[in-house]
């Protein structure tokens, strides 16, 4: 019906604008500038096969695929509530713009939050609050054959390669964790010179070997010993999985492999690389420890640790066995959750793999004090902690230290377009094109980082106090507290003893499941 009005349409007004054009004026003739254009349009709409809409409704099908395409902002800048978003709301974003502003990030007139919703989650202040600290308090990372123990603050850069963000991104977050004094970590596309501003430097070790791989993409123990002894490295990280793609390997695309990357992490530019979904070598949990324990000595007794999205319990406990069998300690431990950030991945796996942060990181302490080894780990949270409260709530169940990736992202300009993938990033935070990327200017984004990261802190502290400890090691299970179902409040600790996996797990308790009587 549609393109047969199109033809119509088409005939009516070429056939108007020739007879004018004789018998008036041939000025009329311009008129084809704008039909002319349009015409042309719809008839390659119709004769076109490969989109549906464009060949039943040429023209007019064009403004679904405009709408669509803009329809992100249009939900993101005209829709969203102050309270929605996803995967961070809009609150939360507005809260780390004004603290990298260094605005005070104060909202006024009350919580939009519903506090009676099943889920909601908050802390059990005190009515006798302890002092703010007046120095922000710290953890060393370094068991007992780490020779350079290192003094970690309690909020770093989570893992983010050079290649998923620009240099200027890169340059920025270094810039103001050397500011502030907190730890950069690099993700797993290797050492590059934009991470060594002068920052500290966590060097992550992924299944590509990026930065420290032989030809072939295995390990090279020589281009390792190169990176790993910088002094501006001061902890090494293999990298098992990561929360946004647990058991898929790291994804570059193409358009951002730039010859540059590609000569840094060691492979060909401007192909896709996906790194392989695990390490080349080890397969076991002796051979990881022995691995682990092989690089802490060759980087000259640096803390070395593993990361990790948790799956399969049973295998994490296989590794605890191993740690009390050899007397081999990573010196920590990262757990990252399901709800992770990354670049780009599969949307399977981004939706459908892996734990939760908070269930993995209650498994990973439960499992390491189980086997006694729990003194020896430092426990490094790493999943959408944004917040002094996502501080308390994690170290609460069980972190030492946390790790914040998007956070970083948003306080060094990220607007959350959401199109890391496409190297068309509009803030220049996520992409490889050198035009849009010089509009992050990095002295400013570096103090915005370091802003970030001071306030969140302090927001911190001030919650800690709160609640009575006078320090980290005071926060306990029973101070955070949740609402349930029935409007019923119950501390984390008593939701924890109430679960499946731990009594199983953990406690090693028979799970059974009430099948019914069986009338369906």
């Amino acid at each position: 019906m549609v393109r047969t009005i199109f033809f119509i349409f088409s005939f009516v007004i070429s056939l108007t604008i020739i007879l004018l054009s004789n018998f008036i004026s041939p000025n009329y003739l311009w008129w084809f500038i704008l039909f002319g254009p349009l015409i042309l349009i719809g008839i390659y709409d119709v004769f076109q096969n490969k989109h549906t809409i464009l060949k039943n409704f040429p023209i007019i099908g064009h403004l679904r695929y405009m709408l669509e395409s803009i329809s992100p902002e249009i939900q993101q800048y005209f829709v969203e509530r102050r309270t929605d978003g996803a995967p961070i709301d809009k609150n939360t974003r507005a809260m780390i713009y004004e603290r990298a502003k260094n605005l005070g990030a104060t909202h006024p007139f009350g919580t939009e939050n519903n506090i009676t919703e099943e889920g909601y989650e908050f802390i059990v202040q005190s009515l006798y609050p302890a002092a703010i600290p007046e120095e922000a308090p710290r953890v060393t990372i370094g068991g007992i054959e780490c020779t350079q123990p290192y003094s970690a603050a309690l909020y770093n850069i989570s893992a983010m390669s050079f290649g998923s963000l620009s240099k200027n991104a890169v340059m920025a977050m270094n810039k103001g964790a050397k500011k502030g004094n907190f730890y950069h970590n690099t993700g797993e596309g290797g050492l590059s010179p934009y991470h060594l501003q002068g920052g500290d430097i966590c060097w992550q070790i992924g299944t590509g070997y990026f930065g420290c791989r032989n030809e072939d993409g295995t390990f090279s123990e020589e281009n390792f010993i190169a990176n790993a002894t910088k002094p501006e490295v001061k902890l090494i990280e293999v990298k098992l999985s990561q929360g946004a793609k647990p058991g898929h390997g790291g994804v570059l695309p193409g358009v951002k492999n730039t010859p540059e990357i590609a000569a840094i992490r060691g492979i060909k530019p401007h192909i896709t690389v996906l790194s392989p979904p695990g390490h080349s070598s080890f397969n076991s949990p002796k051979g990881l420890l022995e691995f682990i324990q092989r690089l802490r000595k060759v980087s000259g007794g640096k803390p070395t640790g593993f990361k990790l999205c948790m799956g399969s319990p049973a295998e994490f406990e296989a590794i605890c066995v191993a740690m009390a069998e050899t007397k081999i300690y990573p010196d920590f431990i990262s757990v990252d959750g399901a709800e992770g950030g990354t670049g780009a991945a599969p949307l399977e796996f981004t939706n459908f793999v892996g734990l939760p942060l908070d269930v993995g990181l209650v498994l990973v302490d439960e499992l390491l004090k189980k086997y006694g080894v729990r003194e020896q780990v430092k426990i490094n949270a790493t999943g959408k902690v944004f917040s002094g409260f996502g501080l308390i709530k994690s170290l609460a169940l069980g972190a030492d230290l946390c790790c914040s990736a998007r956070g970083m992202m948003l306080a060094v300009g990220c607007i959350h377009a959401q199109v890391c993938n496409t190297n068309t990033c509009p803030t220049g935070v996520a992409t490889q094109n050198s035009k849009l990327m010089k509009g992050l200017n990095v002295p400013d984004k570096a103090e915005r980082v370091y802003n970030f990261q001071k306030n969140t802190i302090h927001a911190f502290v001030e919650l800690m106090a709160a609640t009575g400890a006078k320090s980290p090691s005071e926060i306990k299970r029973s101070s955070v507290m949740r609402i349930a179902e029935d409007g019923d409040v119950h501390t984390m600790d008593e939701i924890i003893n109430h679960w499946n996996i731990k009594k199983k797990v953990i406690d090693n308790i028979p799970i059974t499941t009430n099948l019914g009587n069986g009338n369906f």
